[in-house]
């Protein structure tokens, strides 16, 4: 899908050698370590990891709202070409939420609990275009119709506690496709839900990027949401991006030993009667980092050249890029 939709266009976002440290009395947090990432209109891409590998965090400096004690302290980001990490306070502000959107775990980190949706919808248009009140309200009901709410005219005039924790997600996504933006970051929105709810979701955001050739890097720990969901995958570990390709390819011939450890605990992957499969030892604290792999203290392939850092590497396609000196076979199963 994606070497379709992206073609030779120019990717909606790049970003390149992005490196965020928080700088603590501890000592330096390097919670995005060079990271390199590109999605192209329209297309989904999924940015996996356990809790701690710095998946949100790099989120959020694509954004622009990483707070002190924490800095963007190099690489690039751009998005239609345009630098951000240079860019002005005020330059940010008026992308975010009209060109760039975030739809977080929580929906009332979006939605005002003493606030009317209409009203917050209504303000979220017109602070970005001149329109008048009636015009707006007429985009926010089509936009709510369009995540699914049912009488969305009626649901217009309701408040934030009035609707279920699914349909609060609906209207945060509704929100964040308000000005048809060109990337939408999702950090984990979907794991409060129930599978049934969580899969209606999903599909509707799929088929809204589809006709709206939004963007979309979809942040998550699960990768049997992404498998269904996404076109390419980035997989997170410690800061870095550890393995990257198209989705089927990733989960089919997963090449890094983590990714490969990720797809095999999956429970469903277990034979009856089996002892689930899990990765060995814990993520380690960025204040204390191994030299070199950051994942060779848990890695069964590990030798003394993981005491060295290895790079992003084709494996065996230039699609498909592993960190790791000692990939898994190719058919090896997970």
């Amino acid at each position: 899908m994606s070497e379709v939709r992206g073609g030779a266009a120019q990717p909606t976002l790049v970003v390149e050698g992005l490196k965020t440290h928080f700088f603590t009395e501890a000592g330096v947090v390097k919670s995005v370590d060079g990271v390199d990432l590109s999605v192209s209109r329209g297309e989904i891409l999924g940015l996996v990891g356990e809790s701690g590998s710095g998946k949100s965090v790099t989120g959020f400096s694509i954004l622009g709202l990483i707070d002190q004690p924490g800095r963007i302290v190099g690489g690039s980001v751009r998005l239609n070409g345009e630098e951000l990490t240079t860019a002005s306070p005020k330059r940010l502000r008026s992308l975010r939420g009209d060109r760039i959107a975030m739809i977080f775990q929580d929906p009332m980190m979006t939605l005002n609990p003493v606030l009317k949706i209409e009203t917050q919808m209504v303000e979220t248009l017109q602070a970005h275009i001149k329109i008048g009140h009636a015009e707006a309200r007429s985009r926010a009901r089509d936009a709510l119709g369009r995540v699914g709410i049912p009488s969305p005219e009626e649901r217009l005039d309701a408040y934030p506690h009035q609707f279920s924790g699914g349909m609060r997600q609906r209207v945060a996504i509704a929100i964040a496709l308000l000005h048809g933006p060109d990337l939408i970051i999702a950090d984990e929105p979907t794991t409060a839900l129930d599978v049934t709810i969580q899969a209606q979701i999903l599909s509707e955001v799929q088929t809204l990027c589809r006709e709206t050739g939004t963007a979309l890097i979809w942040i998550t720990h699960d990768l049997a949401i992404i498998s269904g969901l996404a076109d390419r995958v980035a997989v997170m570990y410690a800061g870095k991006i550890v393995e990257t390709g198209a989705i089927s390819e990733v989960v089919a011939t997963p090449r890094h030993p983590y990714t490969f450890g990720l797809i095999g605990s999956v429970p469903s992957r277990n034979k009856r009667g089996q002892r689930l499969t899990q990765i060995p030892g814990m993520t380690p604290s960025f204040l204390s980092l191994p030299s070199g792999c950051a994942f060779a203290p848990r890695c069964p392939n590990a030798d003394a050249k993981c005491l060295e850092m290895p790079e992003l590497s084709p494996c065996p396609s230039a699609a498909h890029r592993v960190r790791c000196f000692h990939p898994m076979p190719e058919g090896a199963e997970a």
